[in-house]
């Protein structure tokens, strides 16, 4: 999977990636609020190679996607896929974007070519996310995508040494459908 918008690529991860990986997964900012904090950059390095010899796009599996600036190629992000194993039902998705990129809009433009590629090219029925309520930006980020907020679990994840709250936002295929109706019309 690659996706371009007017700002970003979405590709695999290479090599050269491993100390911008590492360098954003370890940022405490970031690593606050994710699953996975490389313990250094060899571990980075060997995530980006794992993820290099795994094929992309298989049912019940996780693949990770760069998100890099189209104009320089310079690593800003990445963003997790998982999807289903029945290869249509609800793909699940996290994505990181390196404290010095944040706030620019970048999280969204991205989420909103994966949104297309979920229910145009991939053909899902609906996409979910998972995100700690301490995480402010990102609840408001998902709700601005049009994504409702499902659920939320109290203190059901163990995190950094902590049981945290989670929140699970979710969009329908149908309902992507309307919300890009919607803007071609006011467009």
């Amino acid at each position: 999977m690659q996706l371009q918008t007017p700002r970003l690529c979405l590709d695999a991860l290479r090599a050269d990636d491993a100390q911008a990986l590492y360098a954003c997964r370890a940022d405490p900012a970031v690593a606050r609020f994710q699953g996975w904090c490389p313990a250094d950059l060899a571990e980075a390095a060997g995530f980006i190679e794992r993820q290099a010899a795994a094929p992309a796009g298989v049912p019940d599996s996780w693949f990770q996607r760069a998100i890099r600036r189209r104009e320089t190629g310079e690593l800003i992000g990445d963003i997790g896929i998982h999807l289903p194993a029945d290869g249509r039902g609800s793909v699940e998705f996290g994505i990181s974007i390196a404290p010095a990129w944040q706030g620019r809009g970048f999280a969204g433009e991205a989420l909103r070519a994966l949104f297309g590629w979920v229910f145009d090219q991939h053909r899902g029925h609906r996409i979910h996310a998972s995100v700690d309520p301490r995480n402010a930006a990102s609840v408001a980020m998902l709700r601005s995508l049009g994504m409702r907020q499902e659920a939320h679990h109290r203190e059901s994840l163990w995190l950094a040494g902590e049981w945290v709250d989670d929140l699970i936002f979710a969009m329908l295929e149908h309902e992507w459908r309307a919300q890009q109706a919607a803007g071609r019309q006011r467009g």
